[in-house]
């Protein structure tokens, strides 16, 4: 027996794939397919079952392409109701594979058709859970997402969610190893631990969320702090249930290289919006005029999906080198399908050519230091609530990115400000973001909190931020 778990950090999503006896499961792939039939042909198995945990709201997961290229039979739990052909299996079905079984485990309350998967090794005995969204490592699954479909409360859904964990979790052995399907920087809940494994027995420890004395207690806890769930979510649900185009179609139409006149010619006619994805190190020096920067050096498809919202939203791409691909990949992940091209000869062409060219205003902390009046100046900290709370600049707003388009209509735009994240990598989708809409009067901080926090500008006392509700 062979489990091997496929993380990938820009998404904080784990995959899974599983072989015995020349049989494989992979659990809740990831949008493209080529490297799970690269591992497929290299172990000389045949892929048998696509188990999917529940129908995902923060990726597009690859089934459905994956079952047409192998035959593989894709898998739900019980009250799945999909637009393609699946197996809709019974709470407690087992399914063969080589010398192990997979049992279902009817587990909802993060979805109605969440379930958690048992692997039973060829002793017949349980040797771990792939959990989804329903048990996390030190969270659970948030309880809000699936209130419409389900016509309930989040209470009502966590409710649920506590049922299926005492009834069906935590009765298992604590030397199982749970394998999530996401780890700490996934919107899908609120206070997962870094670590991508751990057994059952530890997180009966350590987990908030299993420790509750009471039903009462449970529901409180999971639902107080939950923020607004990211727009594309719902999108990327409607696509994993109804289906969507092949990755491979998705890629060959956004690789397309545009030369500098075609590239602005489709800016102008199409509608499309203008994604810049080097890195704000080089990005503020030099842009195309009304481009966002989400660079795809940070959690690229996360922040677009938050940023852009709509799926359909048409793409213009301006890249590194040959990173285009890559963009589009991350991109379709998350259920941006409808990329135009790319900028051929990036930016350097666009500059060579005499287009109009925009930069931020950005100065490093020392400048910032030198500079701050920290009782008259104002300061936008647009970090998470969790990260502000736990230490922030004396008399800096907490304005988090996520809520941009809120907040963005209150800014005065003939009063300067400073806007700053941790590293740099939120501010300066926030400086685009700003300048896009006409708003130019803010600099920008280089490194960050990180780099503010190596001055001696005037900060709050340091404050634990597992010791607050808001993560």
């Amino acid at each position: 027996m062979k489990i091997e778990q496929i993380y990938t950090g820009c998404l904080a999503q784990g995959a899974y794939y599983i072989v015995s006896e020349g049989e494989a499961a992979i659990v809740d792939p990831l949008r493209e397919i080529q490297p799970y039939l690269e591992r497929l042909a290299k172990d000389k198995v045949t892929l048998k079952y696509i188990f999917e945990t529940h129908f995902h709201a923060d990726f597009v997961s690859g089934h459905l392409d994956l079952s047409k290229a192998t035959g593989a039979k894709i898998v739900y739990g019980p009250t799945a109701k999909a637009g393609f052909d699946c197996v809709v299996a019974n709470d407690g079905e087992e399914f063969s594979l080589g010398k192990i079984h997979i049992k279902v485990l009817h587990t909802p309350g993060h979805t109605l058709e969440s379930s958690t998967f048992l692997l039973k090794d060829e002793q017949d005995k349980p040797h771990c859970i792939f959990s989804g969204d329903t048990l996390f490592l030190g969270d659970v699954g948030r309880p809000d997402l699936a209130q419409k479909a389900a016509n309930m409360t989040q209470e009502e859904l966590a409710g649920l969610l506590y049922d299926s964990l005492m009834n069906k979790i935590m009765p298992l052995p604590d030397d199982i190893i749970v394998y999530p399907a996401h780890g700490a920087g996934s919107a899908c809940g609120k206070n997962m631990m870094k670590e991508t494994v751990d057994t059952l027995g530890n997180q009966k420890k350590v987990n908030y969320a299993l420790n509750q004395p009471d039903k009462d207690s449970f529901i409180k806890a999971v639902t107080d702090g939950l923020q607004p769930p990211p727009g594309y979510f719902g999108m990327n649900v409607a696509m994993n249930k109804q289906g969507y185009d092949s990755f491979e179609s998705v890629l060959h139409k956004g690789s397309t290289p545009l030369s500098v006149e075609a590239f602005e010619a489709a800016a102008e006619t199409t509608g499309a919006l203008i994604l810049d994805t080097r890195d704000s190190g080089v990005f503020y020096k030099g842009f195309i005029p009304q481009s966002i920067n989400i660079g795809l050096g940070g959690d690229f498809a996360p922040w677009v999906g938050a940023m852009i919202v709509d799926v359909k939203q048409p793409i213009l791409l301006v890249c590194e080198a040959e990173s285009y691909k890559d963009a589009i990949t991350r991109l379709s992940r998350v259920g941006f399908d409808h990329v135009i091209g790319y900028l051929e000869g990036g930016f350097e062409n666009w500059l060579n050519a005499g287009k109009p060219v925009d930069t931020v205003e950005r100065i490093d902390a020392a400048e910032f230091a030198g500079m701050l009046d920290v009782n008259s100046d104002t300061i936008f900290d647009i970090r998470r609530e969790g990260e502000y709370v736990a230490e922030h600049i004396e008399n800096a707003y907490n304005k988090p990115l996520l809520y941009i388009n809120e907040w963005i209509k209150d800014i005065n735009p003939s009063e300067h400000f400073f806007v700053h994240c941790a590293g740099g990598y939120r501010s300066m989708i926030a400086a685009s973001i700003l300048q896009a809409r006409g708003y130019r009067n803010f600099t920008e901080i280089a490194g960050g909190y990180k780099a503010i926090a190596e001055t001696n500008i005037p900060r709050t006392d340091f404050v634990c931020p597992s010791k607050t509700l808001k993560l």
